[in-house]
């Protein structure tokens, strides 16, 4: 049976200082996410999507409800112990860098897990080659590029051997190259079946890459359905602010025209539709 990574029971939160006649940023939401999936959390700007993901760990200390994750119910004498088993990337690295070398911040928080040295340098050297980094430890975060920096932040992240990576906007700040290569990375750490992986993000590329998408609009949720199916649901994707691939779009304007090879494919089988659309109309 497929353990249960995250569980939200009936799970509010509304912010300390906000006008307590506004609703709650998150409203009563219930959801399971699976160990080993890749979930994409989408919606407008305000919708809760930050939020609902900092519920996780508490980071933000849930106001009704109940969460479980990694299987324990989370409140404020266990969120330590839950936050080991969770990492987080942010949309801007910079934030999460402390040392004055790529090194030292892979080494901080192996420092604050009391891991002894020789075991420490070990996972620093394992880590830094994984994520094709070894040739960066002695620089200073400033002096990388921003592709770089993520993948120095997301090195930070697992070297701390989460269960859970949190990707709260991470490929924003990127340009495409970067992007591509984040797209990819986040493809082989999901294809390893060794972490639930959890992204707030609005790129199309990073969304049909993950197994499901979860729509969220004023704090709950409007939509949770695999990604070829919510690109379908016109009014929830115009509600999140978002635009249809290009296979989806070209697939409608086939149907006008008469040509219907239908949308359940992705970009990259777009091709041989087509052509098995036109040697079926031949025959």
């Amino acid at each position: 049976m497929t353990k249960t990574a995250v569980s939200f029971e009936h799970v509010s939160f509304h912010y300390p200082r906000r006008d307590k006649s506004l609703p709650p940023a998150i409203r009563d939401i219930t959801l399971d996410i699976p160990s080993g999936q890749w979930v994409s959390i989408v919606g407008a700007n305000g919708s809760g999507k930050s939020t609902l993901v900092k519920l996780i760990n508490g980071l933000l200390p849930h106001s009704g409800g109940r969460i479980f994750t990694g299987g324990m119910e989370l409140h404020a004498g266990n969120a330590a112990k839950i936050r080991q088993r969770v990492g987080f990337v942010f949309q801007n690295p910079d934030n999460q860098f402390v040392g004055a070398t790529v090194e030292e911040d892979l080494a901080f928080g192996l420092q604050n897990r009391r891991l002894e040295r020789k075991a420490m340098q070990e996972r620093i050297a394992r880590t830094a080659k994984q994520f094709d980094i070894a040739h960066l430890l002695h620089r200073h975060p400033s002096e990388l590029s921003g592709g770089q920096k993520q993948r120095v932040a997301i090195a930070g992240a697992l070297a701390l051997e989460p269960d859970i990576i949190v990707f709260d906007e991470a490929a924003s700040m990127l340009d495409e190259c970067a992007k591509r290569q984040l797209i990819g990375l986040m493809r082989r750490l999901h294809a390893s079946g060794k972490y639930t992986m959890i992204a707030v993000t609005h790129d199309e590329d990073e969304i049909l890459a993950s197994d499901r998408v979860i729509a969220l609009a004023d704090g709950t949720i409007v939509a949770d359905e695999m990604p070829e199916h919510f690109y379908m649901l016109d009014d929830v994707v115009r509600q999140c602010r978002l635009r249809p691939p290009l296979y989806v779009q070209l697939s409608r304007e086939l149907r006008k025209r008469g040509i219907d090879i239908g949308m359940h494919f992705r970009e990259q089988t777009l091709l041989e539709e087509l052509r098995r659309w036109a040697f079926d109309s031949m025959m």
